[in-house]
């Protein structure tokens, strides 16, 4: 065999700049890389010698050298990547879906309809063969609605499960417990009991805020695609449709994403004073075990 088959994998990794692993792997996995592969161990066997491995292995690593490299491969991945995200996220959205209660999963149908019957009636209408990116932005729309809406069932159910009037009453004994507290030990100990019950309740009004507040944007998403639908049927030319404000709607969406953002580490303050309640107890009983 002659000697330079042996260095000369070396030689053509050496020429090539470095490359990403995740293209790396991505050409490796490709079928006509197999494929090849195999075509090769197919002609060794064949033949009963090794040059045709040898030769795989240089064509391997001339490959991997090349095709991972390549600007036009790495679209291609980068392409693919971006379509497997959105289709599981599209998975993961309807699973979401079928997780809400007959009423919800009844609001979301409808919306996605009507987003249909939009595209259908725009087209029919204004003899249109393409849906403007605008009403196209309708996709994105319904995809918050259904987000959106997911966020609010879990905060209002988060509602349900707590009993304000009760730690609002626990507050109020806690501040008399301070008043009538016969040391500083006991009244450092209520004082603690009082902060945190002022947390609670604060989480609890923070809770309830952003819960109208993303029921209004749900209300507007609905009275938007409805505002757009009659646009459509009525008055169904380009102009006046393109008239209508989408981008009002995407920046209220936005806003409305980044207050919840905000508020998002309620919950776990809620649980957190949850467990602070239950060592103001224990520290309570100690020290009424200790006099």
């Amino acid at each position: 065999m002659d000697p330079k088959w042996s260095v000369l994998p070396f030689k053509v990794m050496a020429e090539f700049p470095k490359f990403d692993l995740k293209y790396l792997k991505e050409a490796f996995k490709e079928p006509i890389n197999f494929w090849g592969l195999a075509g090769f161990a197919v002609a060794a066997a064949y033949v009963q010698d090794v040059t045709p491995l040898v030769a795989a292995l240089a064509a391997e690593t001339l490959y991997l050298a090349t095709v991972p490299a390549s600007s036009l491969y790495r679209r291609l991945v980068d392409r693919r990547e971006k379509q497997r995200l959105l289709k599981l996220r599209d998975q993961q959205r309807e699973a979401i879906i079928k997780g809400f209660d007959p009423r919800e999963r009844e609001a979301v149908e409808y919306l996605r309809w009507m987003k249909n019957q939009i595209y259908s009636n725009y087209k029919k209408f204004t003899g249109a063969k393409e849906i403007p990116h605008n009403i196209q932005s309708l996709d994105q729309r319904w995809e918050d609605f259904v987000d959106l809406l997911d966020v609010y069932r879990r905060r209002k159910h988060h509602l349900r499960s707590i009993n304000r009037q009760a730690v609002q009453n626990q507050l109020v004994q806690a501040e008399r417990s301070v008043e009538i507290s016969k040391d500083d030990r006991e009244k450092r100990i209520q004082q603690a009991n009082v902060e945190i019950l002022k947390r609670r309740v604060a989480a609890f009004n923070d809770i309830e805020r952003s819960v109208k507040l993303v029921e209004g944007q749900l209300q507007s998403i609905e009275n938007f695609f409805g505002l757009v639908n009659d646009q459509v049927v009525t008055l169904p030319t380009p102009e006046r449709v393109s008239s209508l404000d989408f981008e009002q709607l995407s920046d209220s969406i936005a806003m409305t994403r980044q207050m919840l953002e905000e508020t998002s580490d309620t919950f776990a303050a809620l649980d957190s004073h949850n467990r602070d309640i239950g060592n103001y107890e224990l520290l309570l009983s100690n020290s009424s075990s200790s006099k």
